[in-house]
């Protein structure tokens, strides 16, 4: 008696389970498909990997619904028999997994687009920024290309070399500079190298004054983010096609072979009761 009725608690624990579990796998699909835009490749993208990250909590309904139908021949109650909703849920197995199947080419289709959507974006944004930089060179080449640009350009240089000069002059001024802490490592390292060599200062001014050379450098810069910008894009895009595309096929093979499966068995039992009654 006591074990007849743990197995009628059990069976009524799992279907309850198993039945909350799919009404909230659909209540969060409803939420998810608002607003709906099936147009958008970024809403399917969104859509789809809601959908294959939430896949396995109407796998454990299902399971946990035909373990409590299961319990219920171990129950063997002479009471009411429960609703039998098993031919409909393995008709909804089998929708669930041909919509799983779906996902798989649909997914991967809209992550190439987004993909190449992304990297033409990537491009183009480096792009400007190379264009801004070129005519900027333009602009100050031009402006330099005066006697009073030149002049200018000088004024800038001496400077810069009358401010080193001082510093590397003064021992004291120049610990103190080695030993400050807000003062960049790079900055102590230029330091070091002028003071070790008087020439390299004069390398270091040419280069921070002349325009061509701190385009090409700020080129160069644009373009190493360019290419990791564009590495990161196709990782992220690859990481997702394959994480949701096995995905989704597991979960399409699981719901196809109980839903099919299953509703094989249960023509196989109704045609074998028809024979009998026969």
């Amino acid at each position: 008696m006591t074990n007849r009725l743990a197995a009628g608690n059990a069976a009524l624990t799992l279907k309850v389970v198993g039945i909350i579990l799919l009404l909230s796998f659909f209540l969060e699909f409803l939420i998810v498909i608002l607003p709906f835009q099936p147009t958008d490749p970024g809403w399917q993208i969104n859509l789809a990997t809601s959908l294959v990250d939430r896949g396995i909590v109407p796998l454990v309904g299902i399971g946990m619904l035909f373990a409590g139908y299961w319990a219920d021949t171990v129950h063997h109650s002479d009471g009411p028999k429960p609703i039998d909703i098993r031919f409909p849920i393995l008709i909804l197995s089998s929708i669930l997994g041909l919509i799983f199947l779906l996902i798989f080419p649909l997914h991967l289709n809209n992550v190439r687009q987004a993909s190449a959507n992304s990297l033409g974006q990537i491009r183009q944004e480096a792009q400007q920024a190379e264009n801004e930089v070129n005519n900027r060179l333009s602009q100050f080449q031009a402006q330099i290309n005066n006697e009073q640009g030149k002049a200018q350009l000088e004024q800038l240089r001496n400077q810069v070399r009358s401010q080193f000069t001082e510093l590397l002059k003064n021992d004291q001024t120049y610990q103190q500079a080695l030993n400050n802490p807000q003062l960049p490592a790079q900055q102590k390292e230029l330091l070091k190298k002028f003071k070790a060599n008087p020439s390299e200062l004069e390398t270091f001014i040419a280069q921070q004054t002349d325009p061509q050379a701190q385009a090409n450098q700020r080129l160069t810069e644009i373009r190493q983010r360019r290419e990791e910008a564009e590495k990161q894009a196709r990782g992220n895009a690859w990481k997702s096609g394959l994480r949701i595309g096995v995905s989704s096929l597991l979960l399409s093979l699981g719901y196809i072979i109980i839903g099919w499966t299953g509703l094989r068995r249960m023509k196989h039992i109704s045609v074998t009761s028809e024979d009998k009654y026969y």
